[in-house]
């Protein structure tokens, strides 16, 4: 922007002269004591940023030092030497990965497809259920009550993965010569879903037909009573006029929700949609890991424990393996700008 004298400049008819524009001097001042300003304020509120710190460690130590480590996706795998000293190899890990032609590519892409179909039915199934729980938490009158079916939903989140696998595989194992099979292996074959043998004899978790079915159920059992927080807090923040003018206009409880609720907090929707397809690739491998094994590779195993099994576990194809995850992280990327981009042009809603 061009900027004129008057901008800095001012006539004074009494003295006839020209002299410096008040607001151009308050400009310059905190222009020239920026810092010291910006000083003044940590100093005022220095417990904060103290409190600050322990995060910043976190992000040094597990966000930005690794990512020295993923020079090691275009350097010849040597354990004896230093990811800087490696001989530089290219994009061979990423040709053999994309293009390689061998039982390797066939995994990767195997464990690519499996990634992209669990996290894509967790958003279409595991996303919708978090709203419904807050507008059903919204509905109930008694705060005890509320209170009370709060806490049972938020309570699994809270239990370690192992001690949640755990159940998992408690409620469908399959049966064995001194205990019976699980609840939910027993349930489903006296309702007709499963057969004798898959219940007492193959499991559930050795069959591959099952395992994408009890990896959304348990995730949604797991983590939908607490995403249901952010929801619910849009929900209540709602101001009551705008359920009374509903209610003159006629609107029971499914019209109050779909006209008054759920447009008041679509851009807390969006937002959440937005940071959910950013981690649509991003599969918690720890889950995976804990539940699968070779009989269930085929839908079970995806990218994480793909690199996981080539790059810790026996291998030591850790080129590989960072190639694999690194073009998994670089796809979550443009995915996130894509559905941000898509949201800002059609809702005027975005994360930036």
């Amino acid at each position: 922007m061009q900027m004129s004298v008057s901008d800095y400049l001012i006539f004074d008819e009494e003295s006839g002269t020209y002299i410096e524009n008040p607001e151009q001097a308050v400009r310059d001042d905190v222009e020239k004591h920026y810092w010291l300003h910006v000083l003044k304020t940590v100093l005022k509120d220095w417990r904060l940023y103290l409190m600050l710190i322990p995060m910043l460690l976190v992000f040094l130590f597990w966000r930005y030092f690794p990512m020295y480590e993923l020079l090691g996706c275009f350097k010849v795998t040597d354990d004896t030497l230093p990811v800087a000293d490696q001989l530089f190899s290219g994009f061979s890990y990423f040709k053999r990965l994309l293009v390689g032609g061998d039982t390797l590519s066939t995994e990767f892409w195997r464990a690519f497809r499996n990634t992209f179909l669990l996290s894509f039915y967790g958003l279409c199934f595991g996303f919708p259920m978090p709203i419904i729980i807050a507008l059903f938490f919204n509905e109930i009158r008694s705060n005890i009550m509320r209170s009370f079916y709060q806490v049972v939903t938020y309570l699994p989140k809270f239990m370690s993965t192992v001690v949640m696998t755990s159940l998992v595989m408690m409620l469908v194992k399959q049966g064995s010569l001194t205990s019976g099979s699980g609840i939910l292996s027993q349930l489903m074959e006296n309702i007709g879903w499963i057969d004798h043998e898959t219940a007492f004899t193959v499991g559930l978790l050795n069959n591959p037909s099952f395992f994408r079915a009890i990896y959304q159920i348990s995730g949604i059992w797991e983590t939908a009573g607490y995403d249901s927080i952010v929801f619910f807090a849009a929900i209540i923040a709602i101001s009551p006029t705008s359920y009374e003018a509903a209610q003159i206009d006629g609107a029971g409880k499914m019209a109050q929700m779909k006209y008054v609720v759920l447009p008041s907090i679509l851009s807390t929707i969006v937002i959440m949609l937005i940071t959910r397809i950013g981690s649509l690739l991003n599969i918690g491998y720890e889950k995976v890991l804990l539940l699968y094994n070779p009989n269930t590779y085929v839908t079970a195993d995806v990218v994480s424990t793909f690199s996981q099994r080539y790059g810790i576990a026996g291998t030591g194809m850790k080129g590989l393996a960072s190639a694999a995850e690194m073009m998994n992280n670089v796809i979550g990327m443009l995915l996130v700008i894509g559905a941000n981009t898509i949201s800002r042009k059609a809702s005027d809603v975005s994360l930036y």
